[in-house]
């Protein structure tokens, strides 16, 4: 089958591989009917990542049809549709009890499709823990619908929920890149006061304008003043930082009124410094660290309730055996691009 390959830092390649097999009794093998392009797989690319392993088949971001299951797989079966989880996670070790499955002790624990283990811009994916890591999509809901539930939609869920936003709040979210979106769609399911976002790209702006009318939008240089002019505490109560450089991390805690929640959600290049002398007597809790993407069912059941619609961040679509230039337009945010559907090889049907 032909799969997208880590060759080497700065080279990804579509390649014959063999198709997968079970290995274990939890497995599934799953026929991808449609994929994505993330940012992580950019980050992979270029070396951002390193425990990539060199040589696996890229792409995180699925849902298909269930193919095959091993013996102690019970959730699903040949024949359904589902979406597949980022993460990996065994449901039983001492993190995944508590929640924390993206520090699941399983060696294939946390972030491994399309990491450390080959992952979904193929034909095929096998899915370790398939009982966790599949979610069987809703009758009523497309394949388009249920893309992004599996990564982007539910880091957006995650960190709206660990911020733990009211409906007194005002929030800042900072990014209106796809996972800005997501997090932008999951706070909205909170019914704070009032939602600020922050984003530089002019077309993202629009975007934001077009489809959520009722969001307030500034740009980074005139955040601050913007959060403080529509705010009641001197800034905002619940910040997420999905955009990920040094500037946006600054501005992030610059914004948060004393004692606020300030939700770290981007995957950074570089470490990033608290300039704790600055922040002094602000007392901010600060809450970091990858997507724990147990709530996929439950995201499933709100996009089937119409309540999430991640389709407007879709504004392009292209087979497999284009994806070299599919990346080529998302890694260089080419023509408009928020988001980029991969079908199948040869593929351009309606989904």
């Amino acid at each position: 089958m032909l799969a997208y390959t880590y060759v080497k830092k700065g080279l990804f390649e579509l390649r014959e591989k063999p198709e997968p097999e079970l290995s274990d009794t939890r497995d599934a093998i799953v026929r991808i009917t449609l994929g994505s392009i993330c940012t992580s797989d950019i980050h992979i690319k270029h070396g951002s990542v390193p425990r990539a392993v060199p040589g696996i088949t890229v792409g995180h971001e699925m849902v298909g049809i269930v193919e095959q299951v091993g013996s102690d797989v019970h959730k699903v079966r040949p024949g359904d549709r589902v979406a597949v989880n980022v993460e990996t996670f065994c449901g039983e070790c001492f993190f995944c009890r508590h929640g924390y499955v993206n520090n699941c002790t399983d060696p294939d624990g946390g972030w491994a499709l399309g990491c450390r283990i080959d992952g979904g811009q193929a034909a095929l994916v096998r899915v370790p823990h398939a009982d966790q890591g599949l979610s069987l999509i809703p009758e009523n809901v497309s394949d388009r619908q249920a893309l992004f539930t599996g990564d982007i939609l539910a880091t957006g869920f995650w960190a709206s929920r660990i911020s733990g936003i009211s409906e007194e709040d005002t929030v800042l979210i900072i990014g209106a890149g796809p996972t800005g979106v997501c997090t932008l769609l999951c706070a909205m399911l909170k019914r704070p006061e009032r939602i600020i976002i922050c984003e530089k790209d002019p077309a993202r702006s629009d975007f934001i304008r077009k489809h959520y009318p009722d969001v307030l939008v500034t740009g980074p240089d005139t955040c601050r003043e913007f959060v403080m002019e529509h705010s009641r505490h001197g800034g905002a109560d619940v910040v997420l930082e999905v955009a990920g450089t040094e500037e946006t991390f600054r501005l992030a805690w610059e914004c948060a009124r004393p004692n606020a929640i300030v939700t770290i959600v981007a995957m950074y290049d570089r470490p990033q410094i608290l300039p704790l002398p600055d922040m002094y007597g602000k007392n901010l809790i600060f809450k970091t660290g990858g997507v724990d993407g147990c709530d996929c069912d439950e995201i499933l059941r709100l996009i089937s309730e119409g309540k999430i619609d991640t389709t407007p961040l879709i504004t392009h679509t292209f087979p497999l055996d284009r994806i070299d230039e599919a990346y080529e337009i998302f890694e260089n945010r080419l023509d408009g691009v928020i988001k980029i559907a991969i079908t199948p090889a040869g593929s351009m049907e309606s989904i």
